[in-house]
Order: C-alpha cells, then sequence, then structure tokens
C-alpha cells in the first residue's frame, strides 16, 4: 500500500490499510486511484478509536483526500446536483454543529447528520447558479444578478466548497433560494462519522439506511450518551472492525492539556493528585490556569463546564446578575443552548427547516436580538454553515430551587432554549473551545461519592471529557466565585449584512 505523503505512527499507518481493505472490498481502490459501480449487499461498519491526541482527525483527513483523488464526490448537507448512474459517494458527519465546523475549520468539508438526513430543495432559478458552480452546467444568466455577482459566488465556492455560502456572497439569502426540505430517499455510499461516541442508537440505524459503507471515528475514553443505557455504538462491533490507535505523535508533544487527560489513565492517580499535577502543569505553561475565580467574560461564548446540575443553574443566574440582564427580557449576546422543537406533527416541514438550518438538540446558538413577530428571536447558531436565523422561540431560564422555569417570552411553539452561560459536562461532548473553563467543585463532590462508569470511577471519565474539550487554554476553577466583567456582552462581531428572514410558523401567520 502506497500511503498519503504524511508521517503516520504504525497503528494510523495499520488503520489506514485496514480502512483502505475494506474499501477496495466495495470498488473504491485507494492504491490505484480507480472506482467501480457499488454492488449491492450488506452494511459494513468499522471503528476508529483513540484518546484524544492520538490521531484520529489525521487519519480522517488523509482517508478523505485519498477518497477525493479516487474520484469520490464529497457530498455536503447544502448541495448534491445531478446524480449520476456510477458516482461514488462520501459525506463527512459529526452529530452537532460545533463538531462539524472543528473538523472544517481543519480542512475537512464536514456537515451534520440533520443535515444529511434531509435535503433542500432549491428554486429551480437558482438552482442553475449551483449546477455551474458544481460544474455540471455553463455560467448561468440571472434576473437581478450582475455578473460581478456571480463572480463573487464563483471566488467563494472556489475557496470554501459551500453552494449557500457562495450564493451568499451573491447578495442572497437562504430565503431566496432554498425552498424547503425534505427526508432522504436515496442512499449515499461512504459514510465517515466523527465524535460517533454521542451516536445513539436510532440514529445508528438512521445512518446504516443511508450509508451501505459506515466508518465511526470515536473516543472510548468519553462518556456515553444519557440515553444510551447499552453504551457507544462501536462498543458492539466485532473485535476485528475496531482499530485502535495509540498516542503519542509528534504534533501532540508538548501539549500540557494532553499530558492532563492521558495521566488520568493512571489508575493509581487520586482526584488530589490529579489537581496537584494541574497546579505543576500551570506554574511551567500558560496553556494550563490554576484558576481562583470563574472569568465571567468567557462564558458568553464558552460555557463553564459543570457536572451538577444544581451549579450549572446557579452559575447561569450568577452570570445573569453580573450583567444586570433583566428578568423579563435577555440581552443581547446572552448565550442560549436548543433545547430541541416543540412543533405538532402537522409542522413536520416546519421541524425538517428549524433543524436543517442548525436548530438541533444541544446547539449552541448566540442571541442577537428579538425578531419582527412576538416571539421571534435573531440568532447567530454557532458553527452552522449559515449561523444567522430567525426563529419563533420559548426560551427557558432555570431558577435554583424552583421546579418550574422562569420564560421571559415565548411564541405559542417553536425552538426552545436553556441559557448557556454553563453546561453539564456530558451536554459538552462533541464540542471544542478555544478556552474552556472546568468547575473543579463538581467534580471533587464526584470523587467524594466514589462513583464508577464502565469500571472506570465517574470523576475521571468526567475530568476527562472536560480537559479534552480546551483547543489553547484550560482554566481549572477551584473556588465557587466569579469575576465581574470587563465589558459588555456583545454581538458586533457575529453581524451580517443581510438579515435572515423569519422563519415563521404557520399556526402564527
Amino acid at each position: 500500500m502506497t500511503l498519503p505523503a504524511i508521517t503516520f505512527s504504525d497503528d494510523q499507518a495499520e488503520a489506514f490499510d485496514r480502512i483502505a481493505e475494506g474499501l477496495r472490498g466495495v470498488g473504491v481502490d485507494l492504491e490505484d486511484a480507480s472506482l467501480t459501480p457499488r454492488a449491492e449487499g450488506k452494511t459494513r461498519v468499522m471503528a476508529v478509536l483513540g484518546k484524544a491526541g492520538s490521531g484520529k482527525t489525521l487519519l480522517l483527513a488523509e482517508l478523505v483526500k485519498a477518497l477525493e483523488a479516487a474520484g469520490v464526490d464529497t457530498i455536503s448537507g447544502d448541495y448534491e446536483g445531478r446524480r449520476r448512474k456510477d458516482r461514488r459517494t462520501l459525506a463527512v458527519l459529526a452529530p452537532t454543529n460545533k463538531a462539524a465546523s472543528v473538523l472544517r475549520m481543519r480542512g475537512v468539508p464536514a456537515t451534520t447528520i440533520h443535515r444529511i438526513l434531509y435535503t433542500p430543495v432549491y428554486d429551480p432559478e437558482y438552482e442553475r447558479i449551483a449546477e455551474w458552480l458544481t460544474g455540471n452546467g455553463e455560467k448561468p444568466e440571472i434576473e437581478g444578478l450582475t455578473e460581478q455577482a456571480l463572480d463573487r459566488a464563483w471566488a467563494f465556492y472556489q475557496a470554501q466548497k459551500s453552494v449557500p455560502g457562495a450564493l451568499a456572497a451573491a447578495g442572497l439569502r437562504g430565503s431566496d433560494f432554498i425552498t424547503g426540505w425534505k427526508r432522504r430517499e436515496e442512499p449515499l455510499d461512504i459514510g465517515f462519522i466523527d465524535e460517533s461516541s454521542m451516536l445513539d442508537e436510532k440514529q445508528f440505524d438512521d445512518l446504516k439506511e443511508i450509508f451501505p459503507t459506515l466508518i465511526l471515528f470515536g473516543d472510548p475514553a468519553q462518556l456515553a450518551p444519557v440515553n444510551a443505557p447499552g453504551g457507544m455504538v462501536f462498543e458492539q462491533l466485532p473485535a476485528p472492525a475496531r482499530l485502535e490507535l495509540h498516542r503519542i505523535h509528534r504534533q501532540d508533544a508538548d501539549n500540557p492539556i494532553l499530558d492532563i487527560a492521558h495521566a488520568l489513565g493512571d489508575p493509581d492517580l487520586s482526584f488530589d493528585d490529579f489537581e496537584a499535577l494541574i497546579q505543576q502543569k500551570a506554574r511551567a505553561d500558560d496553556r494550563v490556569v490554576w484558576a481562583e475565580r470563574v472569568e465571567v467574560d468567557l462564558m458568553a461564548r464558552s460555557p463553564v463546564l459543570v457536572w451538577r446540575n444544581a451549579t450549572r443553574i446557579r452559575l447561569i443566574n450568577a452570570f445573569r446578575a453580573v450583567h444586570d440582564a433583566p428578568e423579563d427580557a435577555l440581552l443581547p449576546g446572552e448565550p442560549l443552548i436548543c433545547d430541541g422543537i416543540e412543533l405538532p406533527l402537522k409542522h413536520r416541514k416546519k421541524r425538517l427547516d428549524l433543524e436543517a438550518r442548525g436548530l438541533i438538540k444541544g446547539a449552541q446558538v448566540i442571541y442577537l436580538g428579538p425578531g419582527r413577530k412576538p416571539g421571534f428571536s435573531r440568532l447567530h447558531v454557532i458553527g452552522a454553515e449559515e449561523p444567522q436565523v430567525s426563529a419563533a422561540s420559548i426560551v427557558k431560564i432555570e431558577k435554583p430551587d424552583e421546579e418550574e422555569p422562569f420564560i421571559p417570552f415565548a411564541a405559542n411553539m417553536g425552538a426552545t432554549f436553556l441559557h448557556g452561560a454553563a453546561v453539564t459536562i456530558h451536554k459538552a461532548q462533541g464540542s471544542q473551545w478555544e478556552n474552556v473553563q472546568v468547575f473543579a467543585p463538581d467534580l471533587w463532590a464526584a470523587a467524594r461519592m466514589g462513583r464508577t462508569e464502565a469500571g472506570q470511577p465517574l470523576w475521571k471519565r468526567l475530568a476527562y471529557v472536560a480537559v479534552t474539550r480546551a483547543q489553547e487554554r484550560l482554566y481549572w476553577v477551584v473556588r465557587n466565585r466569579l469575576k465581574k466583567p470587563s465589558y459588555p456582552l456583545q454581538i458586533d462581531d457575529l453581524r451580517t449584512a443581510a438579515q435572515p428572514a423569519p422563519l415563521t410558523l404557520e399556526a402564527e401567520t
């Protein structure tokens, strides 16, 4: 096997060869860069497993390059183009917008599982532009769009490979060219699923219906989904289908955050020993911070990670209090977490529209201000390819020692949101932030309880997930105190020139 021009570790090279062998069996030869038509047969599932820093993302990216070089078409969630009988396809997916955006920042064309389960329906006029951009048609003449606008669209697509982004660069809004969404009817071919430790059985079954060949990338040291009593989906695969990667790689050398995370694998490590290690790293490297207080300024864009729900609620209310947020309204710049969609069955089309635009359970959102209609909100969906939306919203702010949440405003139905200044470590899985604050008193409480999960102390699994959410800097917060904010909440960096059209519900028209 001729490997890509990159230095692989032995375990990465073996995994690459094993996956290439499996792909050759379904008609995709990476060595010869040749394709044969897909043969019908049973679903083939493999998993690449490894802890943070073991090289999963590097391997995924190199496999994507090799598949593209062989002529496999990468399918995004925004546009597929005309079908060809002999076409072989690949989709790179993640469970959340944030996880998909982490891959895109590394040059991997990823989208969310929701965006591949549902496909957009384009206005026929603007679909001609999409066909031209993707190499399936001539440059069109579109009434209302100048040559310069089309040239901007072309330049954007060459750089980003996003049809909606290119159309937006031409001056169009999503509501101009996407008329709706429909459930995918035709299967695809090869699916790469990142952060697969987050998958539940239903998502796994949906993916197996769409992809005859599935390759899961996951971290077995993370926490299993709350609604998955059987554990992570890749744990049920037979041993030959599970490919293990092991740290350490040169690109991760001298990374104190990964050193802290991997120290948790020592069965003799106590909580006190772990905190002593963090203090030691903090004295030697400013990428680790021993923090006496929570940095309020960071909470607006990256939540404090906690274990206990009561801690989450207290921190959220403290965040709102130090920003003098009124009880009957949200301030522009307040962070929210989507908690799902509350719509009756007759509004299934509207549900698909909201979910396809990124408002899926767990999505991180910044509140920009009220929408044009009562109960509507203008929102920025973190990590979404088209982040600006306006949607009917139900916002719930929980209060300490109160069973019912406070609702500053609400539509009759729509997307529901919890406050996002703090989140549980379970809900943080699949996301990464440049700066991450971990609330250590909660981890200490978990250690004192002595609980275990999958044969390991619960506090270690919680600490591992929390620490590995940090891309650049880790704050280990040891006291239940907040610093005062240095500046008011801001949204100027999130604004776009064109405001989104509201996603109006039929019941409110």
